[in-house]
């Protein structure tokens, strides 16, 4: 009598039907051990803030993609990425992290891809999204990290991690989630990060601004706003909303943070760091 290994799982059965194996055993890596799907972050500016680690992943890969959907790098392109890794690089469009990812997880079942993503790879859902497809279809992934606007913020500004609520996105397209999400955190002393549309292209503080006050009475609200994070020359500024529309930021990436009630180290922090007027004491605890 076979072995119950043998009834499920029979050599014949898994050269003829490797969907059937999947079935049984989804979590179970069944391809080559060398194929593997790895996202790699790119950091903040430049060709030069990948990690050691990511370069050299990305050197040894079989197939290197980027994408430039979900953030940029303000400070470099494609053709210098390239000579910096020294390997052919291919970019991905949109549909390919979404509605078209599959076939990309597919080259990654019998060969080492490496997608290179702006920031750290899994700040976008996008990436966990495609992540989570090669692991449910048995291919190995990895993560290598990088520095991220998240933490460039609180680099920046002196602000504090942990006084954070949750974030959002100032759209081109007018909608209140922004306003609600900052009242929401406002409601639970905590601070904003307001990420700002990239397409069809990058928006400013000043564009963020307007379409903030057009929506609702934020005006007078105090915040910080951060040009171009990590490259050689950022720009960190604190003020009221509507006095910061009229400071010029130079060119993107813009984010900015609405703050709610201060810590008294935040407050010296954004005297020193981000030139804040005197009257940012009203909101220190």
């Amino acid at each position: 009598m076979p072995s119950p290994a043998k009834v499920l799982f029979p050599l014949n059965s898994y050269k003829l039907s490797h969907s059937r194996f999947y079935l049984l055993k989804p979590n179970k890596h069944t391809e080559s051990s060398n194929s593997m799907l790895i996202f790699v972050g790119m950091g903040l500016w430049d060709e030069k803030d990948i990690t050691c680690k990511g370069l050299e992943i990305a050197r040894r890969s079989d197939e290197v993609y980027i994408e430039f959907y979900t953030s940029k790098l303000m400070g470099t392109n494609l053709d210098k990425i390239e000579k910096f890794i020294g390997k052919k690089i291919k970019m991905l469009e949109r549909s390919d992290l979404e509605e078209k990812s599959r076939w990309i997880v597919e080259r990654a079942k019998d060969r080492t891809v490496t997608i290179l993503t702006p920031g750290d790879p899994m700040i976008a859902t996008t990436h966990s999204s495609l992540r989570l497809e090669a692991e449910k279809r048995g291919i190995k992934t990895k993560i290598v990290n990088a520095g991220s606007i998240i933490n460039a913020v609180c680099s920046l500004t002196g602000l504090q991690n942990y006084k954070f609520g949750k974030s959002a996105t100032v759209s081109w397209m007018k909608s209140r989630v922004p306003l609600d999400v900052i009242m929401q955190n406002l409601s639970i002393n905590a601070h904003t990060l307001l990420f700002l549309d990239l397409h069809p292209k990058p928006m400013t503080i000043r564009d963020a601004i307007n379409i903030l006050v057009d929506t609702g009475d934020v005006g007078e609200l105090f915040a910080v706003g951060i040009a171009r994070a990590g490259s050689e020359n950022p720009v960190v500024r604190c003020d009221r909303l509507e006095r910061l529309k009229s400071y010029k930021f130079g060119d993107p990436l813009h984010v900015i943070v609405v703050l709610a009630k201060l810590h008294f180290m935040e407050y010296e922090c954004l005297r020193v760091f981000a030139h804040a007027p005197e009257e940012l004491e009203e909101i220190v605890e």
